[in-house]
């Protein structure tokens, strides 16, 4: 599995973990709803900052969303 398709995974897993919708998410990370949704179909390879933007807007660690990545 590519990277970004393991973050993918993992950020979907953890905003369904939490009961957080897309749009919910995007506005807690700054982020639009679609770069959110981009992000978790695995369409989009995330930045650096972005990854530390849904963290924080999960209330999450960097660790729970780049769990597995190699």
């Amino acid at each position: 599995m590519e990277p970004h398709q393991k973050f993918a995974e993992n950020l979907r897993a953890v905003r369904a973990d939490v009961g957080m919708s897309q749009e919910t998410l995007g506005a807690q990370a700054g982020l639009h709803r679609t770069e959110v949704s981009l992000l978790e179909r695995a369409e989009r390879d995330p930045r650096l900052a972005t990854i530390v933007k849904l963290a924080r807007g999960l209330g999450v660690s960097l660790d729970e969303l780049i769990d597995g990545i190699e």
